[in-house]
């Protein structure tokens, strides 16, 4: 993973040098609210419902050891509310059926990061402190600039890939990083890199999505994709360039933003992201950008060219582990003793099929932990068990691991001769679920039981659905299906793509949920990139999972052989999902409707 110069740490660590400086400002009221709101929200610091958030940034997934350690003194020192705090957030969301808000955890979201939600303001400078000790901050984790970076979490690894995402990911970060012309765009911008064949970043869904492709002469390049968003209006990305010369890619972004920062609507947030603008103005703002390209590149002496000596300057601060040396076995001898063991253990051989990942290096596979189980909410942990993923991580996967999109941890580079091993310790602490792509491995927004902005709350829906579908060889039959849950239209659970999604709404003060159904993220297994589209009436929190369950057990009926959920739909049309959905609601909740 990448090495952080002495640069790297002294600009982390000045940074939070200026917010402990900023915070006190503000305690001692030198600094107005008004003043404070935009340095703590370009710091990660949010004011949720009951307490604030703290959004920590993981560049592109990656994270080491140490890093998972500190987070988890975080965790256990930090995300511990005062009583009173507590108590009345337990009686404002009790009202509504919650039984339990998780405190002293991390929580892993979809654009990688990290984020805590109890964390008090008066903690906030300590808390960066101790990040910055690790390499870690929340620099632009929030406000409307350019947001992390995001990449596939094999990047590196992946057998399919054509060009390694994170040495480009990278410089873009440190590009980005205070930039000063794109501190106050019309809204936040994202950014996701993809550098294999399949496209596991959800390019389609994002601000601007770069794919690393070779032309026909084996040179490396971008096909460039612009105006993905998801929100009140989902749209897909346009390609406006089919392939970009590598060292351009830093001008041309500059292009890209800097029509958008002068033209991107600033009356309407609604309407402010960048998908609306492309939308309104076609050909004629690719046009504009490219004329703006052409200036950046011919006048201005195309200032952000990427030399190869700082390509290899920064692709050399990401060094390879050093693994324990093994002596290199067999790809066929090791695939044999993995055989044996999974018919000895099956649990073990369901495992191998759905966490385990092939790796570039024959001797090592990928390894997705999954945290999604009953009782906690997905994408959660707790300090003891980032305590303890930390020594996997050391034990396992050389320091390293990352955050995946799926809320996950993926361990990439684990030898394959260890697995077993792996398996055992992992079961032991409850985060060897063999559940990846099925219907429990779902993405979930906090909702409305910590933020804000939500109209419903995700998780109490997460959990019914969760404890609903226990029995593994029930959900291996229903086969691969991304579930997504969002608590507002903001869709920070992704909704959208999901093949099944579902967005809190509110209903003259009621908690409802509309179900898509359909929807893509780009990847190979769901088809090309697309927005689920919506089956009937919103249904209550009680209806939910009913209805999840008359959907499954219609496309159950109507699939072919060998047929997936999304070809299934795709063929069959939403009628009968409809009409599935139609019949499991309540009757109480028939009469409200």
């Amino acid at each position: 993973m990448y090495q952080y110069t002495a640069f790297d740490k002294q600009f982390v660590q000045q940074r939070a040098r200026q917010f402990r400086d900023q915070l006190g400002r503000w305690q001692a009221g030198l600094l107005s609210e008004e003043d404070f709101r935009p340095l703590r929200l370009q710091n990660g610091w949010y004011v949720q419902r009951y307490a604030p958030m703290l959004r920590v940034a993981v560049p592109y997934g990656e994270i080491a050891s140490r890093q998972l350690r500190m987070l988890a003194r975080i965790a256990r020192d930090y995300d511990e509310p005062q009583a009173d705090v507590y108590q009345a957030a337990m009686q404002g969301q009790g009202k509504l059926g919650t039984l339990f808000l998780p405190k002293n955890c991390a929580h892993f979201t979809t654009r990688t990061n990290v984020q805590f939600n109890w964390i008090a303001l008066a903690d906030s400078a300590e808390v960066m402190d101790l990040l910055a000790s690790v390499d870690m901050h929340g620099i632009q984790t929030s406000g409307n600039c350019i947001r992390n970076t995001t990449t596939d979490a094999l990047a590196g690894v992946a057998v399919d890939e054509v060009v390694d995402p994170r040495p480009y990911a990278e410089i873009l970060r440190q590009w980005s990083t205070l930039h000063p012309e794109f501190a106050f765009l019309p809204r936040k911008f994202k950014i996701a890199v993809s550098g294999a064949s399949d496209d596991r970043a959800a390019t389609g869904w994002h601000d601007i999505g770069l794919h690393l492709v070779r032309n026909g002469a084996g040179e490396i390049g971008f096909k460039v994709l612009v105006g993905g968003g998801m929100g009140r209006t989902p749209l897909i990305a346009t390609v406006i360039r089919g392939f970009l010369p590598w060292q351009q890619i830093m001008n041309y972004i500059e292009a890209i933003v800097r029509v958008y920062n002068a033209r991107g609507r600033r009356d309407n947030k609604y309407k402010a992201r960048i998908k609306i603008l492309v939308k309104a103005e076609g050909q004629q703002y690719i046009d504009d950008v490219e004329e703006e390209f052409r200036q950046i590149v011919e006048i201005d002496g195309g200032p952000h060219t990427i030399s190869q000596a700082e390509f290899d300057r920064v692709a050399a601060c990401f060094v390879a582990p050093v693994l324990a040396t093994q002596p290199d076995a067999d790809p066929a001898v090791l695939q044999a003793r993995l055989s044996a063991l999974a018919a000895e253990h099956p649990a073990f051989g369901r495992w191998l099929r759905r966490n385990v990942h092939a790796h570039r290096n024959p001797q090592l596979r990928a390894v997705t932990l999954s945290f999604k189980r009953p009782g906690q909410a997905p994408g959660d942990a707790s300090s003891a068990q980032l305590l303890a993923l930390a020594d996997l991580v050391d034990q396992y996967s050389a320091g390293e691991a990352r955050v995946t999109h799926e809320q996950n941890i993926l361990l990439p580079w684990v030898p394959a001769s260890r697995l077993f091993a792996l398996w055992q310790q992992a079961r032991s602490l409850g985060l060897a679920s063999a559940n990846v792509q099925l219907l429990t491995d779902m993405i979930a927004c906090p909702g409305g039981d910590f933020c804000a902005l939500a109209n419903a709350r995700s998780l109490p829906i997460a959990e019914a659905i969760t404890q609903r579908y226990q029995d593994l060889d029930e959900l291996e039959d229903i086969g691969p299906i991304d579930l997504h849950i969002s608590g507002c239209i903001n869709s920070c659970g992704h909704h959208h793509s999901g093949h099944i999604g579902i967005l809190g709404v509110d209903k003259d003060g009621q908690e409802w949920y509309q179900v898509t159904l359909g929807g893509s993220d780009g990847s190979d297994a769901s088809g090309p990139a697309s927005a689920g589209r919506v089956i009937g009436p919103s249904f209550s929190a009680a209806e939910v999972p009913d209805v999840i369950e008359a959907v499954l057990h219609t496309y159950r009926a109507l699939r072919e052989h060998g047929e997936g959920f999304q070809s299934t739909v795709r063929r069959a049309g939403l009628e009968p999902f409809k009409q599935a959905a139609k019949s499991a609601r309540h009757q109480d909740a028939l009469a409200m409707a």
